[in-house]
């Protein structure tokens, strides 16, 4: 087990050493450790779960959807909790072995005052540099979601959508997420 210390760059050698369950994450070298998710947090994560997986129940190739904590390690630098991903059947073999190694398909997060930055900034630059197609951030602060699709290679915002309104997916068409009831 690694001692977390004060160290200038630490490396998925070094995460893997860490004790299984320790709240840390591997963002650009850095290990950032998050406290337990509110209440909140968890049961808007709890309902993008239900939505996501009854949706994916219906399909001819369902796909794998995936609750943390699950690494998913991009790279040397890079080893990420996200709060919901769904990969495709089609690319499971390609990147699920011991664990993942590679982007999914999609995508959630759920922002916190600890993981705003994060979320927003470096993993979404590291999630688009490596192939998310679809990727959802949660404000439940303000009670909206952005939906962001890879297109050439860069994020564009597909949809914003507020508390009242659905949030659909282009990667998964006819999977629709009814922020009335993920933020009731």
């Amino acid at each position: 087990m690694l001692t977390v210390e004060k160290k200038k760059k630490y490396t998925a050698e070094d995460y893997m050493m860490l004790e299984e369950g320790a709240p840390f994450q591997l963002v650009e070298n850095d290990l950032i450790m998050s406290p337990s998710p509110s209440l909140n947090h968890q049961l808007i994560l709890g309902e993008f779960y239900d939505i996501l997986k009854s949706f994916i129940k219906g399909q001819e190739n369902q796909g794998l959807v995936v609750l943390p904590p699950v690494d998913i390690y991009f790279d040397e630098d890079n080893v990420y909790q996200p709060d919901l991903i769904y990969i495709s059947k089609e690319r499971a073999r390609e990147i699920i072995k011991e664990n993942i190694k590679g982007a999914p398909d999609l995508v959630v997060e759920i922002l916190s005052p600890s993981n705003a930055y994060y979320d927003l900034r470096q993993k979404k630059d590291v999630y688009q540099k490596y192939g998310v197609k679809e990727y959802i951030i949660v404000d439940p602060i303000v009670f909206n979601c952005e939906l962001y699709t890879l297109k050439d290679g860069v994020y564009k915002l597909h949809q914003k959508a507020e508390k009242t309104e659905k949030l659909n997916s282009v990667l998964l068409p006819g999977l629709s997420f009814d922020l009335a009831k993920v933020f009731a």
